[in-house]
């Protein structure tokens, strides 16, 4: 059996090797998007209500 003081010093190397090995990993960051999506309204019986706007460009 090893001393404690050399098991974690092993400990340390290895956590450090292994810190070092994922900062050369490649990584790819998403685009987020600019808006976050709307809530979803309870209301929906306003859909019936709605009216038609008619534009006259002539």
């Amino acid at each position: 059996m090893l001393p404690p003081f050399i098991i974690e010093q092993i400990r340390r190397r290895e956590e450090d090797e292994a810190r070092r090995g994922q900062e050369n990993q490649p990584r790819l960051e998403l685009p987020l998007d600019a808006f976050p999506p709307r809530p979803a309204r309870d209301d929906d019986d306003d859909d019936e209500d709605r009216g038609v706007v008619i534009l006259d460009l002539g």
